[in-house]
Parts: structure tokens; sequence; C-alpha cells
């Protein structure tokens, strides 16, 4: 067995939540190497080999991104999360209350444009 982490037996599990099993080990490896190139980089005393860190950094960074995309295409409940808070302004614990409220505030999105006046629809009213 490939992954020691799985907590069911693996002929109990469907390919499409190995996939999944697969795409989130990847990720946590991804993010972690993130972490210890970070703190390689902030430790390191010679200012090339830094720089080569931080580099490295950054490619882990985008294959975490990449990881993360593919998961958001395989999940609608991370593809629905990743919608409402990613890319927002304000107190990050707020935005949910403000996506499902329908205010503006602390969860509008940057760059994002209503064609709205956040009156809602007149069709059907009398």
């Amino acid at each position: 067995m490939s992954s020691e982490s799985y907590h069911e037996p693996i002929e109990l599990l469907s390919e499409d939540t190995k996939n999944m099993h697969r795409a989130l080990v990847s990720l946590r490896e991804e993010l972690e190497a993130v972490d210890w190139y970070q703190q390689r980089a902030e430790a390191c005393t010679d200012s090339d080999l830094a720089a080569v860190l931080v580099h490295n950094k950054n490619e882990e960074i985008e294959h975490a991104i990449m990881t993360l995309e593919w998961i958001r295409r395989h999940n609608p409940v991370v593809g629905a999360n990743l919608k409402t808070y990613l890319n927002t302004t304000g107190p990050i614990t707020e935005v949910e209350k403000q996506a499902t409220a329908g205010g503006g505030g602390g969860g509008e999105k940057k760059g994002a444009e209503s064609p709205s006046l956040g009156i809602g629809s007149l069709k059907g009213k009398r």
C-alpha cells in the first residue's frame, strides 16, 4: 500500500476516494515543503542559498495550488467554500455571515461588481 494513512480498508474505497486521498496527501506534503523552505531561507546566512530556497518554496506553492485546483474541481463542497472565502476583504470569520446574509461589508469580493443594487428582484412583486 502506497499510503499508510488510510483509515478504512483500501478494498472498500472507491477510486474517487483513493484519488482524493492522493490529492489531499500531496497537498499536505506540498504545504509542509513550503513551511520547511520558508524556515530554511529565513535561517540561512548565505544570501545566494537563501534566494534558491525562496525560489524552491515558491515552486512548492505552485504545486500546492495546482493540487488544490484539482481538489476544487472534484469536490463541490471545497469549491463552494473556496468561492465563499477566497478573494474577500474584512474579517475572515465574518465572510460566511456576510455571504449568507447577502450583505456587503467584510465579505465583499475584491473587484466584484454586481449589476444589482442589492434590493433583490422586483419581478412578480405587486
